[in-house]
């Protein structure tokens, strides 16, 4: 940890090594009593929300999952990283996961994720649990740690369930319309967007994907996905020769998901997007709106469009933030609250 405490020049950060925590939140450390002293009167508004949120820690830590020891505590202490938590599971630059780890190259396609065909949902996924459970993925799987530690597809799904619940958007019955902003990796794995025909059976959904990580040579690339991808089991009823199963990308009939790209920002692009595409939902994950100014223009675009929107950050601090800034360009508080882990846990039984 760095020290919270100012440095010697204006506005900079003490560089010092961090060896006092602050004993109410644990949150933050300094390299000194001074520093400690004269960092309070900033840290002591935030002090409080802090510790609520280290005292959920453990909570945010623990998923079903046979490998969460080592790809949540083990990588955040540094026990273990990326690549030697991959290659001990011989994933190591392997497809999909080449770009899971910092020496992993740049791809521009991958091969979809093998999964087995699944029945139609008999109730809403309401966890990670329930979610492996119904696509009989164990829990110890390759395709359970790349889903678990990257699955844009189930935060679609769950985003949308959210706006449905909260009736924000109309029942979903022949089509679905996403407009998905700030795409980055998500663009080295477009494939595992198939899974969303699992996830919305009978549902045709399109998703526009729009950011300034989109290179300008996909600008405008359209992508049809017929299918989630087959399994490799030899007798598998996915081999059926019956025609009604397309598992590749194809043009001929239609998909199940559409998506289509575009660089630049959202209220840079709206005018033309919207030409073919009328969303139901804009969903931003991931989005560091406190972190980027470019966010602004944004959230004006979408309150003026009065469409609902979901936005994720990477921890509860930042989603905290982004909902402050939402809230003071808005003027008005979020519909769907930054969720804390117990109210997560109480709606969908072991949620992330």
């Amino acid at each position: 940890m760095e020290c919270a405490g100012r440095g010697r020049g204006r506005g900079s950060r003490c560089i010092g090594s961090a060896t006092r925590r602050c004993g109410r939140c644990g949150a933050v450390a300094y390299c000194s009593v001074s520093h400690q002293v004269s960092h309070w009167s900033d840290h002591k508004e935030e002090c409080g929300r802090f510790e609520l949120q280290m005292n959920r820690v453990d909570a945010l830590n623990d998923f079903p999952f046979t490998f969460t020891p080592e790809a949540t505590v083990g990588i955040v202490k540094k026990q273990e990283s990326r690549c030697s938590f991959l290659s001990k599971r011989g994933l190591h630059r392997m497809g999909m996961w080449t770009c899971e780890c910092t020496c992993g190259d740049s791809l521009d396609c991958f091969d979809y994720s093998r999964l087995r065909p699944v029945s139609r949902m008999s109730k809403c996924l309401t966890s990670w649990m329930d979610y492996y459970q119904w696509r009989c993925i164990p829990l110890h799987s390759p395709v359970a740690l790349l889903l678990h530690w990257y699955f844009k597809p189930l935060m679609v799904y769950h985003a949308t369930q959210l706006a449905a619940t909260g009736n924000l958007i109309a029942e979903i019955t022949n089509k679905l319309c996403i407009h998905y902003l700030g795409p980055k990796k998500e663009l080295l794995q477009l494939a595992v967007f198939g899974e969303l025909h699992a996830l919305f059976p009978s549902v045709q959904v399109h998703i526009e994907l729009v950011g300034p990580a989109i290179p300008e040579s996909r600008d405008g690339e359209s992508i049809d996905l017929c299918s989630y991808a087959r399994c490799i089991e030899t007798d598998c009823m996915c081999k059926s020769s019956s025609g009604n199963m397309c598992w590749d990308v194809c043009s001929e009939r239609t998909s199940a998901v559409t998506l289509k790209l575009h660089k630049g920002l959202y209220h840079e692009r709206y005018r033309d997007i919207v030409k073919d595409s009328i969303p139901h939902i804009v969903i931003a994950p991931n989005a560091g709106i406190a972190a980027y100014s470019s966010w602004l223009p944004t959230i004006e675009l979408i309150k003026e469009l009065n469409v609902p929107a979901v936005f994720s950050d990477y921890c509860e601090e930042a989603s905290h933030l982004a909902s402050c800034c939402i809230s003071a360009i808005t003027g008005r508080p979020m519909t769907i609250p930054v969720y804390s882990i117990e109210s997560i846990q109480a709606a969908n039984g072991r949620g992330r």
